[in-house]
């Protein structure tokens, strides 16, 4: 089982840049794929980026070129550097983890945190 704790949110104006961090425990972190995933108010649950135990990465359409995913096993953290950050980049922030990396990723994975508010100012 992994338990993770994102951090890192905060509330910046557009243009700016934020790192958001993953704890996770457990020794097997380095084996898990892990993903970032984010709710805004009234929509649904999208996958943002996720990377593979192996350093693969996937950057939905939407953050490619912004944000960046990388793991350090460690110290059991997964960070996402959101930079040149939109107001549509607004919502809850969660992490999360999976034996699986690949086709199916967008519906979910099996541990999850508790998420992080990131809130962009036009």
């Amino acid at each position: 089982q992994v338990q993770l704790v994102e951090s890192g949110g905060g509330l910046v104006q557009a243009g700016d840049s934020l790192r958001l961090s993953c704890a996770a425990s457990g020794r097997t972190f380095s084996s898990y794929a892990i993903g970032w995933y984010r709710q805004a108010p009234g929509k649904q649950r999208e996958l943002v980026a996720a990377i593979s135990s192996g350093g693969n990465t996937y950057y939905a359409d939407s953050v490619k070129g912004r944000f960046t995913i990388s793991r350090d096993n460690a110290k059991n953290t997964v960070y996402l550097q959101m930079n040149s950050l939109k107001p549509e980049d607004t919502a809850v922030y969660y992490c999360a983890a999976d034996s699986h990396y690949g086709p199916g990723m967008e519906e979910g994975m099996d541990y999850w945190g508790k998420g992080t508010l990131v809130t962009v100012s036009s």
